[in-house]
C-alpha cells in the first residue's frame, strides 16, 4: 500500500518529463534548441524531436515566404523631381542560426526593422543614381530598377540570415505640394495639343471646302457649256426645220408664223391692242381664203 502511494506521483512526474522532452517541428517552420541562450541544435526537417526538459527550450521560426511593407520615403532622381516611393518585399528566413545571432530575442519585429533600413537605403541608392530620372522610374525600365534594388537588399540582408525573394515598388507619386504644379503643366500641355489639333482640323476643313467650291464651279461651268451647246444645236435644228418648211410652202409658213404671233399677243394679261384698221397684223382674219 505504501509503495503504491509513492509510485503514482513518480509515474505522473515521469509522464510529465517525457512529454516535456518531446516537441514536433511542423513542415512550415524551423526550430532551434537553446540551452541557457546558446544554440545546441537546429531542426529544419519536420517530425518528432527531443530536448532536455527545463534545461533546453525550443524557439520556432516561420519557414514560409513572408511579406513586408516598407515605410513611405522620398527620393530625388537625377532630374531633381522628388518622388514619394512605397515598396514591399517578400523574404524568408534562410539561415535560422545567423538569424538568431543577428536579432536575438527580437524575432521578426527586430528583423523587419533592420530590413526596412536596408530596403530604404537600396531604394535611395538605385533611384538616386546618375542615369535614373523620374521618367525612367515610370517607364518599362522600372522592372530592371526593382531587380537591382532586390539584389542589393539580398546581399545586405544575408547578414541577418534573410533571403530577399522579391521587391516591388507599389507606388511612385509626386509629393503633395508638387501635384498642383504638375497637373497645371499637364493641363497646359494638353490644351496646347488640343489647340494644335483644332488648327490642323480647320486647315484641313478649309482645303476640303476650297476643293468642293472648285469642283462645284467646274461642274456648273461644264453643265452651262453643255447646255449652251445643246441649245445652239436645238436652235440650229429648229431654224433648219423652219427653213425647210418655208421652202416647201411659203404661204403656209407665213400663216403658221402669224398664228404664233396671235397666240403671243392675245393672252389674258394683254387683252387690248391699238393699231390702224389697215394693219397687216390681222390679214388672215379679213378673208377666209387667205391673205389679200
Amino acid at each position: 500500500m505504501g509503495k503504491g502511494k509513492f509510485l503514482l506521483p513518480i509515474l505522473v512526474v515521469a509522464i510529465f518529463l517525457g512529454l516535456s522532452s518531446i516537441f514536433v517541428v511542423d513542415e512550415r517552420e524551423k526550430a532551434l534548441v537553446l540551452q541557457f541562450g546558446q544554440i545546441k541544435a537546429v531542426k529544419e526537417e519536420p517530425g518528432l524531436n527531443f530536448k532536455i526538459p527545463f534545461i533546453q527550450e525550443v524557439v520556432r521560426y516561420d519557414d514560409r515566404i513572408l511579406s513586408f511593407d516598407s515605410d513611405t520615403i522620398e527620393v530625388t532622381p537625377s532630374d531633381d523631381r522628388r518622388l514619394v516611393v512605397d515598396a514591399f518585399a517578400r523574404y524568408r528566413i534562410a539561415d535560422v542560426v545567423r538569424f538568431r545571432q543577428a536579432v536575438g530575442v527580437g524575432g521578426l519585429r527586430a528583423a523587419e526593422d533592420r530590413l526596412s533600413s536596408i530596403l530604404n537605403a537600396q531604394i535611395r541608392e538605385v533611384l538616386g543614381a546618375d542615369q535614373v530620372t523620374s521618367d525612367t522610374i515610370l517607364s518599362e525600365e522600372r522592372r530592371d530598377l526593382m531587380r537591382r534594388i532586390r539584389d542589393g537588399a539580398q546581399r545586405n540582408a544575408a547578414a541577418l540570415g534573410l533571403d530577399v525573394v522579391d521587391v516591388r515598388l507599389k507606388q511612385t507619386n509626386l509629393p503633395e505640394q508638387n501635384l498642383d504644379a504638375t497637373f497645371a503643366r499637364m493641363r497646359a500641355e494638353r490644351e496646347r495639343e488640343a489647340a494644335d489639333e483644332i488648327a490642323r482640323g480647320n486647315e484641313a476643313a478649309q482645303r476640303v471646302r476650297a476643293l468642293a467650291d472648285r469642283t462645284v464651279t467646274e461642274t456648273l461651268s461644264d453643265a452651262e457649256r453643255q447646255a449652251r451647246v445643246i441649245r445652239g444645236e436645238a436652235d440650229a435644228e429648229r431654224n433648219a426645220i423652219f427653213a425647210a418648211a418655208f421652202g416647201a410652202d411659203p404661204e403656209f409658213f407665213a400663216f403658221y408664223r402669224s398664228l404664233e404671233a396671235y397666240e403671243k399677243s392675245l393672252r389674258g394679261e394683254n387683252s387690248m391692242m391699238v393699231m390702224t384698221p389697215d394693219s397687216e397684223f390681222f390679214d388672215y382674219f379679213r378673208s377666209g381664203s387667205g391673205r389679200q
